[in-house]
């Protein structure tokens, strides 16, 4: 875990209000997502994940009920820190507590090498996502 970085695991009704800021601020204002496409009512199903250093939300994401590790967020801020590393290695730990075989995501294309470097490979073609590159990536998982 990166120096002095927390991370809290929880449900939408206890990490929902950190986790939603920090989504609005990168998706909503920084990348423009429409908010309808933002806030797809998944989030009362899943795990979430964030990510403080002291009392500060840098940044979360979340584990759907099948597998897939999606709203991958951290505050520009806080970029490039370990932040998102730290993020995702606790949702897929808790994919493996949880029986998966294997993680997927779909990755924005500048993120490949980020998420390449988390063992996941791309496969299938680009595709658009609230107007976002993307292509989707998995991620097997070793009992």
């Amino acid at each position: 875990m990166s120096p002095a970085l927390t991370l809290q695991e929880g449900d939408w009704a206890s990490l929902g209000e950190a986790a939603g800021a920090i989504r609005r601020c990168v998706f909503i204002v920084e990348q423009q997502v429409p908010q309808e496409e933002e806030w797809d009512g998944l989030d009362p199903h899943c795990r979430h994940f964030l990510a403080y250093r002291g009392r500060q939300a840098l940044g979360t994401a979340r584990l759907l009920p099948d597998g897939h590790i999606g709203r991958v967020a951290v505050l520009a801020k806080a970029r490039g820190q370990g932040v998102g590393r730290d993020l995702m290695e606790a949702a897929i730990a808790c994919a493996q507590r949880h029986g998966h075989r294997r993680v997927v995501l779909s990755a924005q294309t500048h993120a490949l090498a980020f998420y390449e470097s988390l063992g996941f490979v791309s496969q299938g073609e680009e595709f658009l996502d609230a107007g976002i590159p993307h292509l989707e990536m998995v991620r097997p998982l070793t009992g």
